[in-house]
């Protein structure tokens, strides 16, 4: 099961936020009414199963990116394997392309209710991304900041567990417990 959706639009601009800074007087920061860069959105999917963040930053949000995005997103799994694709139900994700190409291809999508978006499990992972990534920030272009969403992304992955991102095990009533957590009779 993979939860999409998108995030932005992002510009290149001085972001508000906590930052570190040097004792003494703050560095100035530069103005924003010149925004020669153009905005940026991302495309980002959570697996449910693997505790998996991934995302793309693409520079328009119409159907042509959100179809290359489902692409990518089927070729990361076998063909047997049906993917449950879990995203609001904003007109640019379901049209006919999509939902023939979703058919032939093992993909089934599943929207979420109307104005109801917060039910998908990915929108919490955009306030981290955003708190640690764009909050405080003045990247100097695209490829920049693009360059530390990846970064942020590769460390989430890697400590997932470590965060308790990952959902803990289930033990059986009949596992043994461990030598050190038996009961001692006195």
């Amino acid at each position: 099961m993979i939860c999409l959706d998108e995030f932005g639009p992002l510009e290149i601009r001085p972001q508000p936020g906590h930052q570190w800074s040097f004792v003494g007087k703050p560095a100035k920061r530069r103005a924003t009414y010149r925004r020669l860069h153009g905005v940026r959105n991302v495309h980002a999917a959570l697996d449910l199963k693997d505790n998996v963040l991934l995302a793309h930053n693409k520079t328009r949000k119409r159907t042509r990116e959100h179809f290359a995005f489902l692409k990518y997103l089927r070729r990361r799994y076998p063909l047997k394997e049906r993917l449950y694709i879990i995203e609001d139900n904003l007109s640019t994700h379901h049209n006919k392309t999509i939902k023939k190409w979703a058919g032939k291809n093992r993909v089934s999508l599943v929207f979420t209710p109307t104005n109801a978006s917060w039910l998908n499990h990915i929108e919490c992972h955009f306030a981290p991304l955003k708190e640690f990534v764009i909050s405080g920030s003045d990247y100097n272009d695209h490829q920049q900041l693009a360059a530390a969403i990846r970064h942020y992304l590769r460390w989430r992955n890697a400590n997932a567990k470590a965060l308790n991102l990952v959902a803990p095990k289930k033990k059986s009533k009949h596992e043994k417990k461990p030598e050190y957590i038996k009961r001692i009779r006195h």
